[in-house]
């Protein structure tokens, strides 16, 4: 049972070991390999990294889920300069805002919004900038095929 086996893998592979080596030629739309191209830029330049935020809010309990979302809502319509995320660290979800590289750029924000919410500065991983949506659109005029 073994000898057919082994026979049959000789004789797949006896092209290579005769020095014929097989060739493959893929044809398609060129845009394909572009936006590959751009998703790996794009995915190299929105990474996270180590920075700040502020906390607005951690809530538990009946309801908590949605007073969370409430938040985020009435935050960003007051600052729609200013991203807020929505984390959930059992049995609490935690209203975040900002991306901020230093502590420093964290502590101004937090005095600018002190009197409206009541939050603290904490380190998290953050997204440097915001992708820009354009550039995910690729052009019409751009060439189709090979």
């Amino acid at each position: 049972m073994k000898l057919p086996s082994l026979l049959l893998i000789l004789l797949l592979s006896s092209s290579t070991l005769w020095g014929q080596a097989a060739k493959v030629t893929v044809r398609g739309d060129t845009r394909v390999n572009d936006m590959v191209a751009l998703h790996v830029e794009l995915s190299s330049r929105t990474g996270t990294v180590a920075g700040w935020r502020i906390q607005i809010a951690s809530l538990s309990g009946a309801g908590s889920k949605d007073a969370a979302f409430d938040l985020r809502s009435r935050f960003m319509a007051e600052h729609p300069e200013v991203q807020a995320y929505i984390v959930y660290d059992e049995p609490n979800f935690k209203v975040k805002v900002g991306d901020f590289r230093s502590r420093l750029e964290a502590y101004a924000f937090l005095q600018q919004i002190k009197d409206a919410y009541k939050g603290h500065i904490v380190r998290d991983n953050i997204y440097p900038e915001p992708p820009i949506l354009e550039e995910l659109i690729p052009d019409e005029e751009e060439s189709g095929d090979e």
